[in-house]
Order: structure tokens, then sequence, then C-alpha cells
């Protein structure tokens, strides 16, 4: 392709956001085609970054639709292009917007147009991070999405939308200065920032382990790992629905994106020895989030800690370093970026009508939103991993990669499995079956047409891919092979250099 489509993908957001800026009327009309032009342009993103997958080469490692351009220096410059590790994010990023802003249609009243460029601002920002090719560009656009998201649960947010909102900007930025410092390290010893050259590049053994903690370090909390996951919760319940979505959606994702493409290729040898550090605090993740998750009574807070258990599969898969483990934690990645954003789409569609997200307040719901409590049994299916659904494979397969490694880490992770099962259908027992004991919620009425249309398509990307997970599989198969046997042959150079070392 000839046209700049990264850079594109990147703009239009950003286009978006001054249309609306333009529009100075503040009477209905003025706020329906705010919506409307930030609405247009998510959808004309989304449909781009299709042509961006329809024109990938799923069958080569390297990087494609590459662009660079001069910037800070000769040695800084605007570099982006993607391979199959980051493709997959960039089109879940631009899916979920749209939805974002339809679930957020009638429920945010104040500040619409401020509301609508921050969502637009965040996209670009998202995009940015998983196209990067240098680390100055990767940590700007990194760092930079939580002004918006900062934003977003800061004005929009709950009742303690002020705690959270601090809570989740100085967790998230104290893990990135450690980062920051690395990467200066990295530019002064090896005068470059371009991720291809470092990929090559063969970090003194020594230093490998703290630069690998400074970037660990600030992905963990991002995903966020055991123990520094309690910020998730917190922003979870007191972000609007749609900041939810792309919190757990999105956001999450790269920490696991983050040690894909920069913790393994870098520093593989660092890896390799934090191998048993990272299985102990997924492990950790996996069973004490689960437990926490049996004993809430927040329907969003339950979700939060069903994301961080789920999201230790992931990096339980990506540090197993086979080819079952780190495809099946891409593919967790996106299972969880669908599953998660469904449900909580699911619990905004519910808390628009009761204003509540208390599960004793609820009950028997099934018997006046049957369409709804169906929607919700798929989402709650996928998410216990469901065979035929898409929580299913990733899940099967970072096991597997697991087993391969250390069958202690695979039996405890296991657990994880029924206990997913315990805290979802305990959620879902208590909501939608029984009867209905809240006088209240006789009055709700069955999901909209808009809302339909919303949920629907989560539905069948879910089974789809839970039937058909060879769309995702060959995807990213070139790139992580590729990254798993750069990992070894690292490793060989390293065992080499001990042998050496002995010798002497």
């Amino acid at each position: 392709m000839n046209w700049p489509i990264l850079s594109t993908l990147i703009i239009i957001p950003l286009i978006g956001c001054i249309t609306i800026l333009l529009i100075n009327s503040t009477d209905d009309i003025g706020k329906r085609n705010i919506k409307l032009v930030s609405l247009y342009a998510s959808i004309v993103n989304f449909l781009i970054s299709i042509i961006l997958w329809v024109n990938f080469d799923k069958l080569s490692p390297d990087f494609q639709f590459v662009e660079r351009y001069a910037w800070l220096s000769e040695n800084i410059t605007y570099y982006i292009g993607v391979d199959g590790i980051s493709i997959f994010l960039i089109i879940l990023t631009t899916f979920l917007m749209p939805f974002c802003i339809l679930i957020s249609w009638n429920s945010v009243k104040d500040k619409i147009k401020e509301y609508m460029i921050a969502f637009l601002v965040l996209e670009t920002l998202m995009i940015g991070v998983f196209s990067a090719l240098d680390l100055v560009v990767f940590y700007l656009f990194f760092e930079a999405c939580l002004i918006p998201m900062f934003l977003i649960i800061g004005i929009w947010g709950g009742v303690r939308r002020v705690y959270a909102t601090f809570k989740f900007f100085l967790y998230t930025l104290s893990g990135s200065v450690l980062m920051l410092i690395a990467i200066i390290y990295i530019y002064i010893v090896t005068g470059t920032t371009d991720i291809v050259k470092l990929d090559t590049y063969l970090f003194d053994y020594s230093i490998q382990t703290w630069l690998w903690l400074a970037f660990f370090i600030s992905f963990e909390v991002k995903i966020p790992m055991f123990p520094v996951h309690t910020w998730l919760p917190d922003a979870h319940v007191e972000a609007p629905t749609a900041g939810s979505v792309i919190l757990a959606g999105v956001l999450l994702q790269m920490g696991g994106y983050g040690l894909l493409r920069f913790s393994i290729p870098l520093f593989p040898v660092a890896s390799y020895v934090f191998m048993d550090f990272v299985f102990v605090l997924s492990v950790i993740a996996i069973i004490y989030t689960s437990f926490i998750a049996i004993a809430q009574e927040d329907i969003k807070k339950l979700i939060a800690y069903s994301s961080v258990a789920h999201m230790g599969f992931v990096t339980m898969g990506i540090f197993t370093f086979t080819e079952q483990g780190i495809q099946g934690a891409i593919f967790q990645m996106l299972s969880h970026g669908l599953i998660s954003s469904a449900l909580f789409l699911s619990v905004g569609v519910v808390y628009d009508r009761m204003h509540t997200r208390e599960i004793s307040v609820y009950g028997g719901v099934v018997r006046k939103m049957p369409i709804y409590a169906s929607f919700f049994l798929v989402f709650t299916m996928a998410n216990i991993g469901l065979p035929g659904t898409s929580g299913f494979v990733g899940e099967f397969l970072t096991l597997i990669g697991a087993f391969k490694v250390d069958i202690y880490v695979a039996l405890f992770a296991t657990t994880g499995v029924i206990l997913s099962a315990v805290y979802a259908l305990w959620l879902y027992k208590r909501v939608f079956l029984g009867q209905i004991i809240n006088d209240k919620l006789n009055v709700l009425e069955d999901i909209s047409s808009r809302e339909l249309f919303i949920l629907a398509p989560f539905v069948l990307l879910i089974i789809l891919f839970g039937f058909y997970p060879n769309m995702i599989i060959e995807l990213t198969a070139e790139s992580s092979t590729n990254l798993i046997n750069n990992y070894n042959y690292s490793l060989e150079q390293y065992q080499s250099f001990l042998t050496l070392q002995d010798v002497k």
C-alpha cells in the first residue's frame, strides 16, 4: 500500500476532535451532532483498520505498513509499523470505540463535547502505542493515554471518582518513571531508540536484569498483576461504562503487549531468569483475585477482579516461551478484551435503568429482561471459558504451554478455571434467577434496539473465535514463532558465554 494507513488511523480521531470543537451549538441538535461526528469518526477508523487486516501478510514475521519520518534527531524518529502481535490490538481498539460512544448516547448528559473529545484523543493514543517502533514514541503515547482516562474517570465517574482517578494515575505513572530511566540509559549506551535495531542488540547480561525490572514494573502495573492490582477495581467501579470498556478492553492489554514487544525481545536472558518469578505472581493473581471476586457485592468490582485473574493467564502464557503459551496469551488478550468489554457494557445497560450495581438489589431479572439475560449468560459462559467460546481457546492454550514447562504451575492455574465458574455463576444466579423481591425491578424493560445493536456483535465474535480460532492464530503465528526463535538464539549465546567463562 502506498498511502500511510497507520498515520491515517492515528489522525482521523483527531480530525473528529477538531470538527467537534467547531460545533458551537449547545442545544439538543448541537449535542446530537457532536455524538454523530464522534460515531462517524470511530466507524471510519474501524473500517480503515479492516483494510489494514485485509492487506496484512500473515506469512511474514516482519513489521508491515512501516512509516518513518524525521523527528527529534537522526536516531529518534516517528517510526511506526505493525506485525502479527500488534495488528489485532489496533483492530480491537477501533472496534470497541463506536460501542463506547453508542453506550454513552443517553447516559452522558453533561460536558458531552469534552467527553467525546476525550475518547477520540484516547483512541489516537492507543493506536499510537500499538504501532510505535521507537521507544521514545512508544513511551509518549503510552504515558499520554493516562491523561484522557484520568479525565474520563475524574469528571464523569461515580461518587468516589477523585480517589479512584488519582489512585489510577499515581500507580501507572510511578511504574512508568522507571521505564523512562531505562529508555534514557538504552539511548546513551546504544545511540538509538529504534526497536528493530535494538532487537538485535545484546545488552550486557549484568545490566539486563535492571533494565528488565524497569520495564516489567511499568507493564506489571498496567496489566495489572499482583500485588499492584488494587487500583483497577476502584477505577472500574467509578468509571463510566464506556471508560470501563476501554480500561478492560484495551488499556490492560498494553501491559501484555509491552512484555511481548520489549521485555522478551530486548532482555531475553533476564526474561528467562525471572520466568519462575512471573509464574508465581501469575498463579497468585489467578487464585487470590478469584477468591476476592467471590466476596464482592458490586457487579463491576467482581468483573474487575475477574479481569485481574484472567490477565494472570496472559502473563503465565507469555513466560512459558512456548508456541502454545505465547499464542494462547495473545489470543487471551483479544478474548478478554471482547468478553470483559461485553460484560461491562451489559452492566451499563441495567445500571442505566436502576442506577445501582449492588448485587443484593437484583434478583429474577430474567423475568423482566429475558433477551438481556440471554446475552449476559453467553458472556458469563465465555468468561468461565466454556468450550465453543473464545474464552476457552486462550486459557486452554496457555495451560498447555504451562504444562510443558512446569506441571505444578499448570495445576495451580487450572484451579482458577474452577474458581471463575464459581463467582461467575454465583453472580448470574443472584442477579437473574429466582423470584423478584425488589418491587423496583417490576418496571424494567428489556433491551432497546440500540442496546441490542451494541451487544449482538460481541456474541457473534465470541462464538466465532471460539469455533474458528485460526482467524487470530494464523495472524499471530509467524510473529510468535519469530519471537520464540530469537529468544532461544539469545539463550544459546548466553549459555556459550557462561561456558567460556567457566573455561577461563
